[in-house]
């Protein structure tokens, strides 16, 4: 439990540090940020199955409707600057009511362009893309 809300407390502070967005589609909030796993401190990264590394980044997404988290199907490609494309697999944790979907991605330094499909309950298929620039940690 203690992990859990360790967990949790890590991924609000990142949302503040890491520059989370929002995305609305209808009644749908879609959170997402991308970051440095380097950033999460070693039990925290552990309790969530993320491997730390000086270029491990980290996709984060959770789906809200009206404030609660909602079960999504999230799926998305990383492409880098010379085209080079990658899909991301990703990893749902439920911490009690949240629920978060996690993938991780090489990277060097170099700026990012995600796009990301997300479907919940059975609605519509809703994309967005964003850039990102990356730095590895020293």
């Amino acid at each position: 439990m203690r992990r859990s809300a360790l967990f949790l407390l890590a991924l609000c502070l990142l949302s503040a540090t890491a520059a989370e967005r929002l995305q609305t589609f209808g009644d749908l909030d879609v959170h997402y940020s991308a970051f440095n796993s380097g950033f999460l401190q070693p039990e925290i990264a552990s309790a969530a199955g993320i491997v730390r590394g000086k270029s491990e980044g980290v996709l984060n997404v959770s789906v809200l409707k009206d404030g609660k988290a909602q079960p999504a199907t999230v799926k998305a490609q990383v492409r880098n600057l010379l085209g080079q494309s990658r899909t991301l697999s990703f990893r749902e944790v439920r911490e009690g009511e949240a629920i978060y979907y996690l993938s991780q991605f090489p990277f060097d330094k170099e700026t990012l362009h995600f796009k990301v499909d997300v479907q919940s309950g059975g609605g519509p298929l809703n994309s967005f893309e964003f850039d990102q620039e990356f730095f590895p940690d020293e």
